[in-house]
């Protein structure tokens, strides 16, 4: 009898990691596949449908991308993107220890909170949003998929997916879909200001809505602008928007 349970033991153990390994392998194979195509859903999007938002997405390339959305999404959510390797330590520092001080912020680069667009993009690409428990439970395999597109996809492809597959209205997935309907017109052709209002409305679309125009996003896209501006021209960006 215990030897029998015994080996029941063992058998499930065995059937369990084998279970984790091939979930692993799995996710390897999913995160590569992804480097060239978009995917097909995001738990996100299917949580949308489900409570009856809807989906509205376009998929679109890099080249179909105004330049004017890129530059800011990079102002306004994460402007050491060029330089970090998925985490800004920085902003994590601050985010514990508290905001320095107003002498020696002065001459710091002012960026987006603690969740990198890397981290963003890992997060709605692979893994679901939440809150309280959730959300900390989601930190490991969010560390993991963070590090798996930074070495695998690059910079512009994480880029790329994330203004492809972010939430930018009630059920509205992408710019393209963003672009169309809030201004009639595709995402290559967005001006500065109506990228920068689109941007906006992160982290918080469907509060925070571009049409017809929240308060905070009245109040937030002329500072985007004021930090597009001072972000053109920097070396490591231009690497990452050419």
């Amino acid at each position: 009898m215990a030897k029998n349970k015994t080996h029941k033991k063992r058998s499930a153990l065995r059937t369990t990691l084998r279970v984790i390994l091939i979930l692993f392998i799995a996710s390897m194979v999913y995160v590569v596949l992804c480097k060239w195509m978009m995917p097909p859903i995001t738990t996100t999007q299917i949580v949308d449908v489900c409570t009856g938002h809807g989906l509205k997405r376009d998929y679109v390339s890099w080249e179909e991308i105004s330049r004017n959305v890129k530059l800011a999404a990079l102002a306004s959510e994460d402007q050491r993107f060029a330089e970090h390797n998925g985490f800004d330590w920085k902003s994590i520092d601050k985010s514990v220890n508290g905001p320095v001080s107003k002498k020696k912020r002065k001459n710091k680069i002012r960026g987006g909170g603690a969740s990198t667009i890397s981290q963003q993009t890992a997060k709605n690409v692979f893994l679901w949003q939440g809150t309280g428990i959730g959300r900390y439970i989601r930190k490991v395999p969010e560390f993991y998929y963070t590090q798996m597109i930074e070495w695998t996809w690059g910079k512009r492809r994480i880029l790329e997916v994330y203004l492809n597959v972010i939430e930018m209205g009630p059920g509205i997935y992408g710019i393209e879909a963003a672009s169309q309907s809030y201004f009639h017109k595709s995402a290559k052709n967005l001006s500065r200001a109506e990228a920068a209002m689109i941007i906006a409305c992160l982290p918080n679309p469907k509060k925070f809505t571009v049409v017809p125009m929240s308060r905070r996003v009245r109040s937030r896209y002329p500072h985007i602008m004021q930090q597009m501006d001072n972000l053109e021209g920097d070396e490591d960006i231009e690497d990452v928007l050419k």
